[in-house]
């Protein structure tokens, strides 16, 4: 049995004073750690490593090669002697372009987590940029100024409109410095024409959201990242800029750079050389950005996506979750059933607390369990028919703040199986260590669902639960089942359904 857990909301105590946090970005050019230590509720960085990886450039026809995968397993070696010092359930670890592309991406995060004994979460872009935005923000005054944040990575760029700590508008393209690199300027060799392409193809991708986010829509605009503090420091160590990038000190840089002909040949102040091999890129992307944008002037902040995961880690472990506010926006988009989700939540919690311990559920699991039993019903403001599958697609493919593409995933599956056949086929798209773990949540919800239908008339009567190994155990009252001839067809169906996928469910 386990201890009663919050059915509706997660943790919500204050994090200690003096608690240390981690974040570990693993991005496409380097990958970036934080610990961070609590103090009045903010967080004060104590240590900080980054180290350049360049995983996006063994990216290869959707592939991540071998090499790329073992350069980065030796930098989270060498970041792991740090990361020892912190609980694994006070880090998080992201992942973001390289890793959303590769299709063996499991190969290389399931290598990480045996080493690391930490999940490790890929993001969606706008995931990225909503991080990103809440790192920036903390580094900037708390005022009503709308900003636009940008945020240029290894292979791609983030944009996000926002004021003061809330995003409103997201967007990510597939526009980052070391993919740039590989495809316009092959070899390391510069030349206008090859220039003139990467900055064309910016400009390409930027016009189609230039309508959000042009300087009309915002007050201030800020850069984010490794690629545009350097491109500061270049124009400020050259004189090229007072303070932040102007367009003008751009065009100066631009020059610049064209005047070589190969990468290792750059000499320019203000460059350092875990960057000689990319800045190219990074400043055709920015031009292309300023020029499309209209932007004339940005200035740099510290603050970046490892900021942003640590903001949000203490969020969700002290005063505030933003997937608890994704998941009441999408019942309301969605008009959902607010009566039925409790009622499937409450029972879901019930089996929770029966089985959880014994099956080995964590609270991560609970808290996935309890986010998809209140959106189990959303796929009807589609259609009833096939509803379960309706509310898979949605979950599975719509933009949810806060969610990794796994915990999507698993939300996805759980509610496409809360009835119908479980299919083998879709499970084996997900990691092998997942996959026991959301048979069983599967199976509660299929369970809670199963009985919404009996408690939206009348009041269940106590009936003992008992989870072993791969079997779960109901037991009722005398003459309950025969009073109840539908309920008792559903679960003998269902006690054939769940013993194809390997679960034992005992009936008495």
């Amino acid at each position: 049995m386990q201890p009663e857990t919050n059915a509706h909301q997660g943790a919500a105590a204050e994090m200690p004073e003096g608690a240390t946090l981690a974040a570990l970005d693993l991005g496409s050019n380097s990958f970036h750690l934080i610990v961070a230590r609590v103090e009045h509720q903010e967080m004060r960085p104590i240590e900080t490593l980054t180290e350049k990886v360049q995983l996006g450039a063994g990216l290869k026809n959707g592939l991540l090669d071998v090499a790329a995968m073992e350069r980065g397993l030796a930098c989270l070696a060498r970041f792991k002697q740090v990361l020892d010092s912190v609980e694994p359930f006070r880090t998080r670890v992201v992942s973001t372009h390289t890793l959303r592309r590769a299709r063996n991406r499991h190969e290389f995060t399931q290598r990480a987590e045996q080493l690391l004994g930490v999940n490790v979460e890929v993001i969606y872009g706008r995931e990225e940029a909503r991080l990103v935005y809440l790192g920036v923000a903390h580094t900037l005054a708390d005022d009503e100024t709308s900003r636009l944040v940008v945020d240029i990575g290894g292979g791609s760029t983030e944009f996000i409109i926002g004021r003061r700590f809330e995003p409103i508008s997201l967007d990510s393209l597939q526009t980052g410095c070391v993919s740039f690199t590989r495809k316009y300027f092959r070899n390391g060799r510069i030349s206008p024409a090859r220039y003139r392409r990467a900055y064309e193809a910016v400009r390409v991708a930027v016009s189609h959201i230039r309508s959000r986010y042009h300087t009309s829509r915002w007050q201030d605009c800020v850069g984010s990242s490794g690629t545009l503090r350097s491109i500061e420091a270049i124009l400020l160590q050259n004189g090229w800029s007072r303070a932040g990038i102007s367009r003008a000190g751009l065009a100066r840089l631009e020059k610049a750079v064209l005047g070589f002909q190969h990468m290792d040949d750059l000499e320019l102040e203000g460059l350092s050389d875990n960057r000689r091999n990319v800045i190219v890129a990074g400043v055709a992307i920015s031009a292309g950005i300023f020029d499309e944008l209209g932007i004339q002037f940005m200035r740099s902040s510290w603050g970046a996506l490892r900021e942003g995961v640590i903001y949000d880690l203490l969020g969700r472990m002290s005063h505030e979750d933003v997937r608890e506010r994704t998941i009441s926006a999408q019942m309301q988009r969605y008009n959902v059933d607010a009566e039925a989700a409790e009622t499937v939540q409450r029972r879901c919690h019930f089996f929770y607390r029966c089985s959880g311990q014994n099956w080995k559920l964590e609270r991560s699991d609970w808290d996935l369990l309890r986010w998809a039993a209140r959106t189990h019903e959303i796929g009807m403001a589609i259609s009833h028919k096939h509803f379960n599958r309706h509310g898979a697609y949605l979950l599975r493919n719509a933009d949810l703040p806060g969610f990794s593409q796994g915990e999507q995933e698993i939300m996805a599956m759980m509610v496409q199986f809360q009835r119908g056949k479980i299919s083998n086929s879709d499970l084996m798209k997900i990691p092998p260590r997942d996959r026991l773990p959301l048979l069983r949540k599967v199976c509660l919800l299929r369970l809670a669902s199963l009985f919404k239908y009996v408690e939206q008339l009348e009041r269940l009567p106590d009936f003992r639960v008992e989870a072993d190994g791969q079997s779960l155990q109901l037991q009722f009252p005398d003459r309950w089942l025969q009073q109840h001839p539908l309920t008792r067809q559903e679960l003998r169906e269902e006690k054939t359904l769940l013993k194809r996928v390997g679960i034992k469910l005992e009936i008495r």
